[in-house]
């Protein structure tokens, strides 16, 4: 891919010079003001005065959000066609929105992720947890992937970009504007290497294994962060067990636990390039004798080896999004129950399960239910020894816990 400017291209909206004292002003409805006062960084269109002046703004334009009784509430990135219409960025509203703005934030990030991991690959950014909403920045090494899900943090986009360079001096920012959210925001979707040169996937490493991410074209920003101290976890109960990874991606379980001893791991996944990783990871780390990886649709070929009365010692299901909308719930539960049920069956005894689900919508109670449903299903009877998150490079804002959308179950299979 060629070479490419170091900001945003020209024909793009570039981002404005926020000045605090000219900044349109969007008023509260009485009372609407509440849950923002308690810490919560969202306010809803239904909790706004929607006049004609805030229905004219441009999506992603900074406002001065005031009170109903004109005290001002902060600075925010406005959406007037949106039900999350604005998103706070700062308590001050004399604060202004520039460089200097992105620099403390990205820099406060940094110290953290620094304290948590040895080596640059993490999730520096994670929306509002670390105070930018909408905005995820994964650090591969030198190579940074940015994502915004908001239209105020693409319209800062080269704002953002000056900032990240400043602090990290990558070698290139790659901006993987492809996640569904955008649409909610009126964004359309695109990939694009906005700073230096990106040609191909890019390596990280993680515990001494190494890994190659595709920035480009891979699911999410080409790397599940979110999985590692889960794939910890299951490192350490692979020596001398045969592990099966559904929904393997580019193997992350499979090669760390090969890595940590397993003495075989299948990967079965539908996606030809991420499979296409997974083999040259298990190269990279001396475990390709070891590892298998075959195309398949996942409840399929689970059905079939479960009919063939093939068993592991490890089965990890870790599939993508079943519910994208609260309307997708029910049949995501379903979901989940019948992926359990399959897995448990795989499962020899005395075995272990992992089971994950990163659908936000669907809540911890909800998919420890249909887990408990499908191991009944399964006539499996265990112990849940492990419910956890997200690693600690994803952050919860703790006045969203529906942010805390990783939920995974290890259990002991009888």
């Amino acid at each position: 891919m060629a070479e490419t400017a170091t900001i945003a291209e020209p024909a793009r909206l570039m981002a404005e010079a926020d000045d605090p004292a000219r900044r349109p002003v969007v008023s509260l409805l009485r009372g609407g003001h509440r849950r923002a006062e308690t810490g919560h960084p969202w306010v809803y269109s239904n909790e706004i005065a929607m006049d004609a002046a805030a229905k004219a703004l441009l999506p992603g334009t900074l406002v001065t959000l005031r009170r109903a009784d004109e005290r001002p509430l902060g600075v925010a990135m406005f959406n007037p066609h949106t039900l999350l219409a604005a998103r706070l960025l700062d308590r001050d509203a004399a604060r202004p929105i520039g460089q200097r703005f992105f620099a403390r934030h990205f820099e406060r990030a940094l110290k953290l992720r620094e304290r948590l991991f040895r080596a640059p690959y993490y999730r520096l950014v994670h929306a509002e947890a670390d105070g930018l909403p909408g905005l995820v920045v994964d650090r591969f090494g030198d190579v940074l992937a940015v994502q915004a899900n908001a239209a105020g943090m693409d319209r800062l986009e080269p704002v953002i970009l000056d900032a990240l360079s400043a602090a990290l001096s990558p070698a290139a920012i790659v901006l993987r504007n492809d996640s569904p959210a955008r649409a909610l925001e009126g964004l359309p979707l695109e990939t694009r290497v906005a700073v230096g040169r990106a040609d191909g996937p890019v390596p990280l490493e993680e515990h001494g294994t190494a890994f190659e991410a595709d920035v480009l074209a891979g699911q999410k920003t080409g790397w599940f962060f979110d999985q590692r101290d889960n794939r910890d976890f299951i490192a350490g109960l692979a020596p001398g067990a045969r592990l099966l990874d559904l929904y393997c991606y580019s193997a992350g379980f499979a090669v760390r636990a090969a890595h940590a001893g397993a003495i075989s791991a299948l990967g079965i996944d539908r996606s030809e390039p991420a499979l296409a990783l997974a083999v040259t990871a298990a190269r990279h780390n001396g475990v390709e004798e070891r590892c298998s990886f075959r195309r398949g649709e996942v409840f399929a070929e689970a059905a079939a080896m479960a009919t063939a009365g093939e068993r592991f010692d490890i089965v990890v299901a870790d599939p993508p999004p079943f519910a994208r909308a609260k309307r997708d719930v029910g049949p995501a539960l379903r979901g989940y129950r019948k992926l359990a049920r399959l897995a448990a069956q795989l499962t020899a005894p005395g075995g272990f399960l992992f089971l994950a689900s990163c659908s936000h919508n669907v809540a911890p109670g909800e998919f420890a239910e249909a887990v408990r449903r499908g191991l009944a299903d399964a006539g499996r009877a265990g112990r849940i020894l492990r419910n956890a998150g997200a690693s600690p490079d994803h952050p919860v804002h703790p006045a969203l816990p529906e942010t805390a959308y990783l939920k995974s179950l290890t259990l002991a299979l009888d």
